[in-house]
């Protein structure tokens, strides 16, 4: 009778049970120690009200009931990934930074390929892929300059995130009609198919160029990622305090080859200067190249 009435109680949100101080603080806790992701106390609400979204879903009585819950083995361990996907946001689109792309293409593309003994691979990381809007985009940009500008190289990206349901999502490679808004009508041509009146599918050949693997950037230890020419890593950091930042995106560099690229969000890390780095200059972007000795 009484999971009846927790479950009567749950439709809506007006009713959802309170979080004290002390709870609300354990669950912020637990998410920065498991993702490194800080959640400011102006997010509270935030954090309380897509909490008892997914209690409702399950019908978990209480907050203190849902946290130990997390915390209950293997059951525990799937329910958590469901609640980080829940908590990470994901808004994103295709080309969403312009100035970003446009350094690719036409700074460091053509740098790679005037060199006299340019790369006949080029390994790029997109970290923080979210649902793969940011790693395909990439592919369009090395695939498109490599066709029409006649280069001969192969390309591979890796796309990383810790939410397992947006890598699903990037995998399958569909996607609703308002994600394309920034997309030329030449590279949709090429690079999409219709598949109903609202969505778009990715074309094969762009979808075998991208990997997707969850990856807690907290965590990179784990993961065999190689040497990469360019890392991309753009809306991410806003999630972690300084420290967090610096020790994130020095393990990046660990991973970037001599003379290789590392493009941040403007604005997303202020006082790092790394010794084995050289700031690129080019307009709203904030880039690093890896020093040729580094």
């Amino acid at each position: 009778m009484a999971e009846n009435m927790s479950n009567i109680a749950w439709t809506g949100l007006d009713t959802m049970p309170s979080m004290d101080d002390e709870l609300y603080l354990k669950w912020r806790y637990l998410l920065e120690q498991r993702t490194g992701m800080i959640l400011p106390d102006e997010r509270r609400s935030f954090l309380v009200t897509s909490l008892a979204i997914r209690m409702r879903e399950i019908g978990q009585p209480c907050f203190q009931a849902y946290y130990d819950a997390i915390h209950d083995g293997h059951v525990g361990a799937i329910e958590w990934m469901v609640l980080v996907d829940r908590l990470t946001v994901h808004e994103t689109r295709f080309f969403r930074h312009m100035s970003s792309v446009e350094m690719i293409r036409e700074m460091l593309l053509p740098d790679l390929m005037s060199v006299d003994e340019p790369p006949k691979s080029l390994n790029i990381w997109s970290v923080g892929c979210s649902t793969g809007e940011e790693p395909y985009t990439l592919a369009m940009v090395f695939d498109h300059f490599k066709q029409t500008d006649h280069c001969d190289y192969y390309f591979g990206i890796t796309a990383s995130d810790i939410s397992a349901a947006s890598l699903a999502t990037g995998r399958k490679g569909v996607y609703h009609s308002r994600k394309l808004r920034d997309v030329d009508r030449e590279l949709r041509d090429k690079y999409f198919q219709r598949v109903d009146d609202t969505r778009y599918e990715i074309v094969s050949e762009l979808r075998k160029r991208v990997c997707f693997a969850q990856l807690n950037v907290l965590e990179m230890e784990k993961i065999p990622v190689g040497k990469m020419h360019i890392i991309f890593c753009q809306n991410m950091l806003i999630y972690f305090d300084k420290d967090r930042r610096i020790e994130i995106l020095n393990n990046l560099v660990d991973h970037l080859l001599p003379g290789g690229i590392l493009i941040l969000g403007a604005g997303e890390i202020l006082g790092w200067y790394p010794p084995t780095l050289e700031k690129v200059d080019y307009n709203d972007t904030l880039a690093f190249r890896r020093l040729p000795c580094a």
